[in-house]
């Protein structure tokens, strides 16, 4: 199927995806992935591995559609966890020296004439 990623047309085929990819580790995910085979792989990294070009030359838009149309599974950038409770400057500091922090503090003082 003839697509055009970077102002360029490929043909590409699904198998031949598939083999070029073949061998090739994954990057770690931090945006778009496709599944290709049993392993997903950063939508960039496979426009580069298959159109052999810069990954400034392209963007992950026009390899997600490209892979959608030859029948990949595509994901879209994976949502950021909720933020659990936030921590104050004083209660991030109690948890990385490992002490508990409390709101009453005891002081004693003595006058002594």
């Amino acid at each position: 199927m003839r697509v055009v990623i970077a102002r360029f047309p490929f043909d590409l085929s699904k198998s031949g995806v598939l083999a070029s990819m073949k061998g090739v580790k994954p990057e770690p995910i931090t945006g778009g992935s496709v599944l290709i085979g049993r392993r997903h792989y950063p939508l960039m990294q496979v426009g580069a591995v298959i159109t052999r070009q810069d990954r400034r030359d392209f963007t992950a838009g026009e390899v997600d559609r490209a892979m959608a149309l030859l029948g990949f599974t595509c994901r879209a950038q994976p949502e950021a966890a909720a933020p659990g409770r936030v921590l104050t400057p004083l209660q991030t500091a109690s948890a990385l020296l490992g002490t508990s922090t409390s709101t009453s503090t005891s002081t004693s003082t003595s006058t002594s004439i």
